[in-house]
């Protein structure tokens, strides 16, 4: 599989060599404004480069019929526009708002608990999230997945961070950025009698970069056109 990266950054070599070692080849890397020329050369491109180019990248990719990814996360409220491009284009694309298998299994628990807890009006949820200093947009695009999730299943009306009263019908998000930390999310659902916790940390890149290429490797594959997850990569 011939692969372009957009965005070069840490991620990106972390990506660049894991797919190296599963055979696949980097025919296009960059950390500027792509060469779409040159991407069109690549059976997929995978996105992860910063807020203020990822629709750019990404909607450049759909018109030209490169099956992309991304992972890039701050720029969610012009999704659906992606979305209709993909559909108007009969192009493939794929979001995640994290790549790790380990985090959507996790986002598979947080639906299940948050359905589960739906008739307990006695616990309030909160959701935490720590990632390195070099992280740009807070809270992450997992703690609002996590949000979201939870959201559908409860009275919560949206998030709110930084979080507003315990009274509030929003989901308080607490976003802490610390040297060395690859990502901890954590949902706290309390009471006056005990908290109930469930919790993801990650130890290294090399989980989101994984992810990223096996989903590489699955878009690639896929005869239909459309918008697709990390849902349907791993079938939960």
């Amino acid at each position: 599989m011939k692969i372009a990266l957009l965005g070069y950054g840490k991620m990106g070599q972390s990506i660049a060599k894991i797919a190296q070692e599963r055979g696949h080849d980097i025919v296009y890397k960059t950390k500027d404004e792509p060469d779409f020329s040159q991407v069109k050369q690549a059976d997929v491109a995978i996105e992860f480069s910063i807020p203020e180019a990822a629709f750019y990248n990404i909607s450049e990719c759909i018109k030209n019929q490169t099956p992309i990814i991304s992972g890039t996360t701050g720029w969610l409220d012009q999704f659906d526009k992606t979305k209709n491009l993909a559909k108007q284009h009969q192009s493939k694309f794929l979001y995640a708002s994290n790549f790790s298998v380990g985090v959507n299994l996790f986002f598979k628990l947080n639906k299940m608990l948050a359905e589960i807890m739906k008739s307990q009006q006695d616990y309030k949820v909160d959701i935490s999230e720590i990632h390195h200093l070099e992280k740009k947009d807070a809270p992450s695009g997992t703690a609002i997945s996590l949000a979201e999730q939870i959201i559908e299943y409860s009275d919560y009306k949206s998030w709110s961070h930084p979080p507003k009263s315990n009274e509030s019908k929003d989901i308080p998000i607490k976003a802490y950025r610390e040297k060395g930390i690859f990502g901890t999310h954590e949902i706290s659902y309390r009471s006056e009698i005990d908290d109930i916790e469930i919790k993801h940390t990650a130890h290294s890149r090399k989980g989101f970069a994984l992810g990223a290429v096996l989903a590489a490797e699955w878009l690639v594959n896929q005869d239909n056109h459309g918008c697709f997850s990390m849902s349907d990569v791993l079938n939960i």
